[in-house]
């Protein structure tokens, strides 16, 4: 009876025990984080403060084959007899994305950054000398990390000559004929004018040996976009301080249907000084910052088809004066949400393939080693 006794009062004990690191285990009503919805969906305000941070992302992986010249495919150096083999094209890229939002008396204090980590190969040799094309841990890149109050935003960005004027569709490889480059620190002004109209005003430093500016001046960017329920149409104009070239593009967006959209961009630039290898001291081999296709104009135009919730296809087709074409083409399905499979074809032709080979030429942008250079990519996606 007294050994019974003992095992029901140390049973008795013990839940006595358990039940109270149970409350002590329950957080306080304090410490919930609280949710933030008035900036959409996976905000929450910081603890003790009135800025809502939301955190994001993607992990994502590439595996792509074909030749060089589609941005496809890629090239290795024989480990035995050291010649040139043409091998996958393979990336793994992890990028941390991160928003904050809070009102203040002169506005909604923004800031966004976004950073990606990469493994894989490169599509090709920079040059003859280049080491062999090993995949590695490579191109840590701060891709934004900027700061809006109002409609004032500074820091790290992309050029306004390609971000407020939008991308050339929604192809895996938009860049078979280039639209401009991206990498930038800005001051920009944004203004939204009512019934549609909007604007913006950049100056921008540049990037890269011949993109950075290399005095006071900054380079220039101006944009205007009338937006309504149909579509778009969107003007943006640059001023490339090194070099004196303009540059500008004019888009035209259409919503034919609730599923079908289409686009077309033109793109005009003058040479300024960047054809003039001869005299520079840093050579432009004919494309600047903002001029970037090859000639003095270029075209993209495309397509965007939802078949149904699942399932999009995008197309995009593109050229230059230089007579360098680019096709793209994919299917998008969403397996899962947040988990998307892309299977892209891309074929480049390009213009006058042998000419004024001076690297990077002033023709020949994909290094493609023929005229016409078919590849294909599949990627995987996985976004939070």
């Amino acid at each position: 009876m007294n050994f019974t006794s003992l095992l029901l009062g140390s049973a008795a004990t013990l839940i006595a025990v358990s039940d109270a690191r149970a409350v002590d285990a329950e957080p306080d009503s304090g410490e919930y984080v609280k949710i933030c919805d008035v900036y959409g969906a996976g905000f929450f305000y910081i603890p003790g403060t009135e800025t809502c941070l939301r955190i994001g992302g993607y992990v994502r992986y590439d595996i792509a084959l074909g030749d060089v010249g589609s941005l496809d495919g890629a090239k290795a150096t024989d480990h035995e007899g050291g010649s040139t083999n043409a091998t996958w094209k393979k990336n793994a890229r992890f990028t941390v994305k991160t928003w904050t939002n809070r009102e203040t008396e002169l506005g909604t204090l923004k800031t966004y950054t976004e950073t990606r980590m990469n493994f894989g190969n490169r599509n090709d040799y920079t040059d003859p000398g280049s080491p062999p094309n090993y995949a590695s841990n490579r191109d840590l890149s701060l891709t934004f990390a900027w700061i809006q109050l109002g409609n004032l935003r500074i820091g790290k960005d992309w050029s306004a000559f390609d971000m407020f004027i939008g991308y050339p569709g929604n192809v895996l490889n938009p860049m078979l004929v280039p639209y401009g480059d991206f990498e930038t620190n800005v001051i920009q002004y944004y203004f939204d004018a009512g019934d549609g109209f909007s604007a913006v005003v950049s100056l921008e430093e540049g990037e890269g040996v011949a993109g950075t500016i290399d005095s006071y001046v900054p380079h220039v960017v101006g944009g205007l976009k009338y937006t309504q329920q149909w579509g778009a149409i969107t003007g943006v104009a640059a001023y490339e301080s090194n070099y004196g070239s303009v540059a500008g593009k004019v888009r035209v967006e259409v919503n034919v249907t609730n599923e079908l959209s289409l686009f077309g961009m033109l793109g005009y630039g003058s040479n300024g000084k960047l054809n003039d290898d001869s005299t520079n001291a840093i050579d432009a081999h004919g494309r600047g910052f903002y001029k970037t296709w090859g000639g003095n104009w270029a075209f993209w135009a495309g397509a965007t088809y939802q078949f149904n919730e699942t399932t999009v296809f995008n197309l995009q087709v593109s050229g230059d004066q230089l007579k360098n074409y680019g096709v793209a083409m994919n299917v998008a399905y969403t397996l899962i949400p947040d988990f998307t499979v892309t299977a892209e074809v891309d074929y480049d032709h390009c213009g006058d393939f042998g000419v004024g080979m001076v690297n990077p030429s002033n023709v020949n942008w994909t290094n493609a080693d023929k005229n016409d250079s078919v590849g294909g990519i599949l990627r995987f996606q996985r976004s939070f």
